[in-house]
């Protein structure tokens, strides 16, 4: 055990050294006058290094990070979900913001288990939320993370997280609540926790232990917050209310610890010469094909 404590300070101690060198050189930097706005910038990128990378992937993201391309993705998807929610909220009848409404569940973009032949249906429910508690906590996580994630890992790696969560979680809904409809991008947003929660588990002592432990606490709480309102959504709706779904939640966690992990881990590495990316991909066509079987001859929907 002391033994173990030892190799924990130790380790503590050169990624306080390891950080303390990188601020002594950006203090000569200044001091130099080289890049008058390049300190500032860097400065982000390191806070983002440091939440978001096990410490030996951190000089090379800090060596060559920029924000070329800019985080479009999560902001992109961002804004399109604030808008159909504003849509549907403003120009459609509803009777409060709160709690969804049967204008929503008539939408052409919601999932509904009756009209599962038209098929962007099991992508397009991550656009309409059922309220602004809804929306408000699927925003806020998808821009907290999102946006550092795809900082680091850009905008291709984290889109195909992102949209692997969503379509997971409405497959997943098919199979396992065959009768409820589905709204809301949690699908998506669990992918991106599941990802992130792998990495963090897996590079934990590389991760800053503090740290480590803060970022598990903040993502345990968020969670048992968003599945309670998605639990009280589906079995304890209102009896004028529609009850929704919550496997996509679920499902979407599952994909992000699979497909997220092995997207996120590889940093300073080719994604397809990684040989668990492709089994990660493996694991989920076979998922997808079963429940694409299901769908068309098994579900009590049919």
């Amino acid at each position: 055990m002391a033994v173990a404590h030892e190799m924990e300070m130790e380790s503590v101690n050169l990624n306080m050294e390891r950080e303390g060198k990188e601020e002594l050189e950006e203090e000569k930097m200044k001091g130099n006058g080289e890049g008058k706005d390049f300190p500032r910038s860097r400065k982000v990128h390191r806070i983002v290094s440091k939440w978001m990378l096990p410490e030996p992937v951190r000089r090379t993201y800090l060596e060559r990070a920029n924000c070329l391309p800019p985080p479009l993705f999560i902001i992109l998807i961002s804004l399109a979900e604030l808008a159909v929610f504003i849509y549907y909220a403003v120009w459609k009848p509803q009777k409060q913001w709160i709690t969804l409404d049967t204008g929503i569940l008539e939408s052409p973009l919601t999932y509904c288990p009756e009209k599962r032949e038209e098929a962007w249906r099991f992508i397009s429910y991550m656009l309409v939320h059922a309220g602004v508690q809804h929306i408000v906590g699927n925003l806020f996580m998808q821009i907290v993370l999102g946006i550092p994630l795809e900082m680091v890992h850009k905008g291709l790696r984290v889109g195909l997280v992102y949209l692997a969560g969503v379509l997971a979680g409405s497959l997943a809904s098919s199979i396992f609540d065959p009768l409820k409809s589905l709204v809301g991008a949690s699908g998506g947003v669990y992918a991106l926790m599941g990802g992130y929660f792998m990495n963090v588990i897996v590079n934990f002592r590389e991760m800053i232990p503090a740290f480590g432990i803060v970022r598990l606490l903040v993502i345990i709480l968020i969670v048992a917050s968003d599945m309670g309102f998605a639990l009280y959504r589906r079995f304890f709706v209102p009896a004028n209310g529609s009850p929704v779904s919550f496997a996509a939640h679920i499902a979407g966690g599952f994909a992000g610890m699979s497909i997220g992990y092995t997207v996120f881990s590889c940093f300073d590495k080719t994604l397809l010469k990684d040989p668990r990316f492709w089994i990660a991909i493996a694991a989920y066509v076979a998922c997808l094909l079963f429940a694409v079987f299901f769908n068309i001859f098994l579900s009590p929907a049919n």
